[in-house]
């Protein structure tokens, strides 16, 4: 079998899903997922059950076998991990942010310990995640409005992302990842307007106040507000359906843009994805995505 640790907000559970299931059908071996962490982790609750994905939860006997426990990490644990004494011999666990070739020599039983945040780790599956990855119960009425408006303007609606939330209120949080400025979507608003005519753009954001204060543009918007912070499989399934995309240095709208099946779809990221940290994005965004 394959355990793949869960553990952030949606799209992360994503990467993590899809590199678990990538490894699961290579070696035909079923796949479970490690929860544990979310006991411990206020800020975001497992996600993945929106989906129509094909793996379980993993037991509690099952994660002992892997060497995890339920229990909140100790003081010793914490340096364990740091000094990477405490893998169990079945557990790989991801060396950088960049795709690690490694994975392809991985055995069962193993336990995925990463966030595996490239579609390097499972583009051969690519087919398979899009089938997975769609909502298992039916939308409500206001999601099917925005999904009617979308649906209607085809070639002209265009996701926008404004990810704030935590990016603003924790201190180490706003470190770490950063804000993408609001330059940054102007440029963004005037490649697609040089290249879609008359582009209308469906905003997502945790805080639309803000964006209609200082998201100033003169192209058509329209506010998505459809759905809570506990919807956001509902919130992504309205992204992935507009025809081209801005997205934020969020692995939220990196799903909503890669799950679009169109080949002409125009796909806006930002160059610095991190504030501080100093990771390398090079197998983080496709070759086809224009960087501004």
């Amino acid at each position: 079998m394959v355990i793949v640790k869960l553990l952030g907000g949606l799209g992360n559970q994503m990467f993590q899903y899809a590199t678990g299931r990538a490894v699961a059908s290579r070696l035909d071996v079923e796949l479970l997922l490690d929860v544990s962490a979310f006991a411990h982790y206020d800020l975001r609750r497992y996600e993945l059950d929106d989906w129509n994905i094909t793996a379980r939860l993993a037991t509690s006997e099952e994660l002992a076998r892997s060497g995890v426990t339920a229990a909140p990490p100790s003081f010793f644990d914490r340096i364990a991990r740091f000094l990477r004494i405490d893998l169990p011999v079945n557990c790989f666990r991801e060396a950088s942010f960049t795709y690690d070739p490694r994975i392809l020599e991985v055995s069962s039983p193993v336990y995925l310990d990463g966030y595996w945040q490239s579609e390097r780790y499972f583009l051969d599956i690519e087919k398979k995640l899009r089938q997975e990855f769609q909502l298992k119960a039916s939308i409500d009425a206001n999601n099917h409005s925005f999904k009617k408006k979308i649906d209607g303007l085809g070639k002209q609606a265009v996701s926008l992302h404004v990810r704030r939330g935590d990016y603003v209120t924790n201190p180490q949080t706003a470190s770490y990842h950063g804000v993408c400025s609001l330059d940054y979507y102007r440029a963004a608003v005037d490649y697609i307007a040089e290249h879609v005519s008359d582009p209308c753009f469906f905003v997502f954001s945790d805080d639309l106040e803000w964006v209609q204060t200082n998201l100033n543009i003169k192209q058509p918007i329209v506010l998505v507000d459809a759905n809570g912070p506990d919807n956001g499989a509902a919130d992504m399934a309205l992204m992935m359906a507009c025809r081209h995309h801005i997205i934020a240095n969020s692995s939220f709208s990196w799903w909503g843009s890669w799950l679009n099946p169109l080949n002409d779809k125009i796909i806006v990221a930002p160059k610095k994805w991190f504030g501080r940290a100093n990771h390398d994005t090079t197998d983080l965004v496709p070759d086809s995505w224009v960087r501004l």
